[in-house]
């Protein structure tokens, strides 16, 4: 997506060098010029404990050699599920996290973050943001193919996948959820009689434990379905759950490249250009 990104929007691709010492510390070093010049970092957050300490040492570095501005394009955005206290004496780290990384940018540029309780972003960010959505994507994805029932597998996707099933002109059904725990989930659906001869396709935002998937799975089967299609924004597939999926029984399985991995059929990175262009033009505005 980085070489993408520069050849659409005439940037030079920033080189840095950054290892690990023996004890786990992390060496950073920046070797294109920076100075008054307007810089993008592109950085996957999934899996943020990781990513988080060597991220906010190339913000503060760029900074530090006087970049005109420090921009942030986080196609995956993490720390977003956490949006209020479920137990007493929870860390609310949606904010906590919010509240460190706009310390360091100017600008943030994501793609379908999880906003649940959060009706946007800028209530927990101090800086300027802007969503890039994923759904008109995923609809032109769909709309090449026939005989579709698009799936939702909760209430929490209905709206979502109304505006997916409009845009490519498919019907679909939304399930009912009960979580348990973090991978126990019981996913109900309605009656399917009327679609028993239509290809199921369950569409979420975000895939992480994917135990909402395989439950979905299940529940179309016990309904007589058979053929099952998954396409998704974001595929975290912890554990190795994507191997399971396929083995419950998916015909495909497609994601967007907002994170890295074999099922990216779906390159956002077109829809990315204008809000960069748009934040950056807005911080030179401001200055």
């Amino acid at each position: 997506m980085a070489l993408s990104l520069c050849e659409k929007m005439a940037f030079e691709q920033g080189k840095t060098h950054s290892r690990l010492f023996p004890d786990g510390e992390t060496y950073l070093r920046i070797d294109t010029p920076v100075q008054n010049r307007h810089c993008v970092v592109l950085a996957d957050l999934s899996h943020p404990d990781d990513k988080y300490l060597p991220l906010v040492f190339l913000l503060a570095t760029l900074r530090e050699f006087g970049a005109a501005s420090v921009g942030l394009v986080a196609p995956y955005l993490s720390y977003m599920r956490q949006d209020r206290r479920f137990i007493e004496g929870e860390a609310l780290t949606s904010r906590i996290f919010a509240r460190l990384l706009s310390a360091q940018i100017d600008w943030l540029v994501t793609v379908d973050p999880h906003l649940h309780r959060y009706h946007s972003l800028n209530e927990i960010y101090s800086v300027p943001t802007r969503v890039v959505q994923g759904a008109p994507l995923l609809a032109d994805w769909l709309k090449g193919q026939t005989n579709l029932l698009l799936v939702g597998p909760d209430a929490e996707s209905e709206q979502w996948l109304a505006e997916i099933a409009a845009l490519s002109g498919h019907p679909f059904v939304i399930g009912s959820k009960t979580r348990h725990g973090d991978r126990d989930v019981v996913v109900t659906l309605p009656d399917l009689t009327r679609f028993y001869h239509h290809v199921a396709v369950i569409i979420d935002d975000v895939i992480s434990s994917g135990q909402t998937i395989l439950k979905c799975i299940s529940a179309l089967r016990l309904k007589g379905i058979q053929g099952i299609k998954c396409a998704g924004v974001h595929g975290i597939f912890a554990d190795g759950i994507d191997a399971q999926l396929m083995s419950a029984g998916l015909d495909e399985l497609v994601t967007t490249n907002t994170i890295v991995h074999r099922s990216n059929a779906l390159d956002i990175t077109d829809l990315l250009i204008s809000p960069i262009g748009e934040c950056i033009r807005l911080h030179e505005t401001l200055a």
